[in-house]
């Protein structure tokens, strides 16, 4: 099951257990479950302080495992086999109940400790989601450091029956109590400010309290990123508020194209950005959406940036980073059927559609390669495309068309998404050579049209351009001096990680420029 390279390292992880725990399986008459078993017995012997033993209670899902702690009802369950992206979920879960500590602050430790209520968490994930694990780690642990909450993660893939009467049709969907109680990638941060209610008040007291900044950084993605970084490396108060720390990057699957880096995935790269960062003196303030920008009512005053949880940062100078999100098609029915067969992440929900018809909206790079990872997972693909070509690369393009259960049409316009029982079931388009009307049977519909940049709480405070980015100059300067702005939210053309990460510099080295040329009071 596992290689001879991964059981050394898995071995030498498990030199790191402090406390007994015993692997409690249950297993059925499937192939599934008889990789399971293979795979539990190589991971026994690994430790004295591993035991494993068989499921009696006949309830449990299989194939599954407890990872539970000796004497204690310390536990965890895997329904499924945890490997792909979900192999490190592993391996910590293993350390974690084990006694080995977590990297998790003492302050978010202590406030998981302090929640009151019991609660049942099912987490379904799909092995090639790259968002899932952060959910998937973040409530084990919640759940080892809190008896009272208990967690079970599941492969909506081998458990294709539970996914469809429970209606999940996004990953990661986490249940509560049997209750849908959250969807998409969520840090540990964000489900223990969910589950605090008293959370959010407290954050914005703290904030309240900073000292004004040198350099406020509003954004942590790439861009966002790079900014703190050349700003703190000045030796000046540098802070970010972020809604979360990487932003799209972190649903981005393969990255091929940043240099120096052959290949790298998008949850890599916002830790390593991360642990990049926390290299320098840099004040992180994470999961802080920006509402309102106040600028400086004169030259030599203080910009402030009020919070959505009511808390007000000042600063002297600002980089606006806020990035972009996935633009949706604006149709009937999108909306409605958001993450009930809409959806816009192929790598994540695409499991979820195994046999089944799905469309993809976009023939750019995106909704191309799209297209290309759903044909190995979907009985068929239909790709809309508005123009009268695709606009994807021709590598691609001849890629797609060599694929038997792809069909291609252009110059097509979805008019509307429709839906029976609560579900997708097909869509509509016009053909906009002939004014036809078509209608398309699928059960999933993946929107890949580009991007829309994350500027609406600065209207009227700041100039946009007519799609709503930050108009910006050469060196990143606003229509505000002392603003400057830098990413996917500007109007710098090619959105691009590489592209991000030297605005964001850029934008930085002119915000220090513009301090030392200016008195702030």
């Amino acid at each position: 099951m596992l290689d001879a390279n991964i059981k050394e390292q898995l071995k030498a992880y498990m030199e790191k257990l402090q406390q007994p725990i015993e692997l409690v399986a249950a297993y059925d008459d499937s192939d599934k479950s008889r990789e399971l078993k293979e795979l539990l017995e190589e991971i026994e012997p690994m430790s004295s302080k591993i035991g494993l033993r068989t499921e009696s209670d006949q309830r449990v899902r299989r194939p599954s495992f407890a990872i539970q702690r000796v004497g204690t009802d310390i536990s965890v369950r895997f329904a499924g086999i945890p490997m792909g992206h979900e192999f490190t979920s592993l391996v910590l879960a293993l350390l974690q109940v084990g006694g080995h500590p977590s990297k998790a602050s003492q302050e978010v430790i202590e406030q998981i400790q302090d929640l009151d209520d019991e609660a049942e968490f099912e987490t379904f994930f799909s092995l090639s989601c790259q968002n899932c694990p952060d959910v998937v780690q973040a409530l084990n642990l919640i759940s080892i450091l809190n008896p009272k909450i208990k967690h079970t993660s599941i492969d909506g893939a081998l458990f294709q029956d539970e996914v469809e009467r429970r209606e999940v049709m996004a990953v990661p969907s986490v249940f509560m109590n049997g209750e849908p109680w959250g969807q998409g990638r969520m840090t540990l941060e964000e489900i223990v400010a969910k589950l605090d209610t008293n959370s959010a008040a407290k954050e914005a007291k703290k904030i309240n309290e900073r000292d004004p900044f040198d350099v406020l950084v509003v954004g942590g993605g790439p861009a966002g990123a790079s900014a703190a970084i050349y700003a703190a490396r000045k030796g000046i108060a540098t802070g970010i508020a972020a809604e979360r720390f990487g932003g799209q990057v972190a649903d981005t699957m393969g990255i091929e194209n940043l240099i120096s880096v052959p290949y790298t995935e998008g949850p890599k790269l916002v830790s390593a950005m991360e642990q990049h960062v926390n290299e320098y003196d840099v004040d992180i303030m994470n999961m802080q959406r920006a509402e309102k920008l106040i600028p400086a009512k004169e030259k030599g005053g203080l910009h402030e940036v009020r919070l959505e949880n009511g808390a007000t940062l000042q600063s002297k100078t600002l980089v606006l980073s806020t990035g972009a999100r996935w633009r949706q098609m604006g149709v009937p029915g999108e909306e409605e059927y958001r993450n009930k067969g809409v959806a816009y992440c192929p790598h994540c929900d695409g499991p979820l559609f195994k046999g089944k018809r799905v469309a993809v909206i976009g023939g750019g790079n995106s909704g191309v390669e799209a297209a290309i990872d759903l044909a190995g997972i979907v009985g068929h693909v239909t790709l809309i495309e508005f123009g009268e070509e695709m606009r994807a690369d021709e590598v691609l393009q001849k890629k797609l068309r060599s694929l038997d259960n792809v069909k291609i049409i252009t110059s097509g316009q979805t008019t509307e998404i429709v839906g029976d029982n609560g579900k997708v079931s097909g869509l509509n388009y016009t053909d906009r050579n002939t004014g036809e009307s078509h209608h398309v049977e699928l059960e999933g519909v993946f929107v890949q049209i580009g991007l829309v940049p994350n500027t609406e709480w600065l209207k009227g405070d700041i100039e946009l351009s007519q799609h709503g980015e930050i108009i910006v100059n050469d060196r990143n300067e606003t229509s505000i001096p002392g603003v400057f702005a830098a990413g996917d939210a500007t109007t710098v053309p090619y959105k691009q990680i590489v592209i991000s990460m030297g605005e964001g510099s850029k934008a930085a080295l002119s915000a220090f420029d513009f301090i030392i040329r200016n008195s702030v009071e």
